[in-house]
């Protein structure tokens, strides 16, 4: 037997196979001729068979040849596929992501971000996760998800963090409601009005307690829930009226809920988090530049409406 084949010689045999001559297959692979007639040689040596018979200046291919060549193709249809991975690796990182979002931004705003990214174009698969900041927490410390965003009220001990979203809360409610004809609402607004709270071990309802407290105001909390979106649909069936995430209240524009401005600055804050040490993937810094760019957006869009009920 002779020197064990290479990768190299079944490149310059399928050269051959596809171009006819050793002089077509060299130019073909950018190398000398003799260079492909002793790769062809070494590979009938090895396999102790005779793949072409010379004709002429031309490489007449033996059956076993024809039979040896559907195997090669099938391999190098298998290198074709890597080199594809590979540059799609380069190009846009690992083709999976896996986020975890807590309910204000993960009902319609991560749908809004994933159909401006362009998922098809892109060859990616996205885990979207949709879960209290607890969680979120919880997955990005033990690495089931690349990245996460979450609520401000879970410290961010053992996790790396930027913020991402820090705005005013509204006002929201049915347009019968009698606050709906006001420009901005004010502490004393909400003095006996049927409330419609987020849970209180949310941050965003201790802020707007103390600063309600400030003014001597009481809430009268009628329904308490976890989620922006289960609020704004209450008050957008004249259930009552709540104090909201402005993304969240972005998300029923279109469907006539009245979102109004708060005369007192309580903020709805979100972070981004990671894990430390873990640096994320190109395609992971692409979703969050879409991330930031799509909550530009929404705040301009919201900000717009506000100035249209305020005039």
């Amino acid at each position: 037997m002779g020197d064990q084949l290479g990768v190299r010689e079944i490149e310059m045999f399928r050269a051959v196979m596809t171009a006819g001559t050793t002089s077509k297959a060299a130019t073909m692979l950018g190398v000398s001729q003799p260079a492909v007639s002793q790769a062809i040689r070494k590979l009938e040596v090895n396999a102790g068979l005779q793949l072409f018979v010379r004709s002429r200046g031309r490489l007449i291919p033996s059956q076993e040849a024809v039979a040896l060549m559907v195997d090669v193709d099938r391999l190098f249809v298998g290198f074709e596929a890597i080199e594809h991975r590979l540059k799609s690796l380069r190009d846009l990182g690992i083709g999976r992501l896996n986020v975890a979002v807590h309910p204000a931004l993960g009902m319609s705003f991560l749908p809004r971000v994933l159909a401006d990214f362009d998922l098809a174009k892109r060859d990616m698969q996205v885990s979207l996760r949709v879960l209290s900041s607890k969680e979120v927490h919880q997955q990005v410390s033990s690495g089931q998800c690349d990245f996460g965003l979450m609520a401000d009220e879970m410290p961010v001990a053992g996790l790396e963090h930027s913020h991402f979203l820090n705005s005013n809360g509204v006002i929201v409610m049915h347009s019968s409601h009698p606050l709906a004809k006001r420009s901005v609402i004010t502490p004393l607004d909400l003095q006996d009005v049927d409330f419609l709270a987020l849970n209180p071990e949310d941050s965003s309802r201790h802020r707007l307690e103390a600063a309600l407290k400030d003014e001597g105001v009481k809430l009268k909390v009628r329904i308490e829930t976890a989620y922006a979106h289960t609020l704004c649909e209450l008050a957008l069936l004249g259930v009552g009226v709540g104090f909201v995430n402005p993304v969240a209240a972005r998300d029923f524009l279109d469907r006539g809920l009245i979102v109004k401005p708060f005369s007192v600055d309580v903020r709805f804050a979100s972070l981004l988090v990671f894990r430390p040490g873990k640096p994320l993937p190109e395609n992971a810094r692409s979703f969050i530049r879409a991330l930031r760019i799509r909550l530009e957006k929404d705040l301009k869009q919201l900000q717009v409406k506000l100035n249209i009920h305020s005039s």
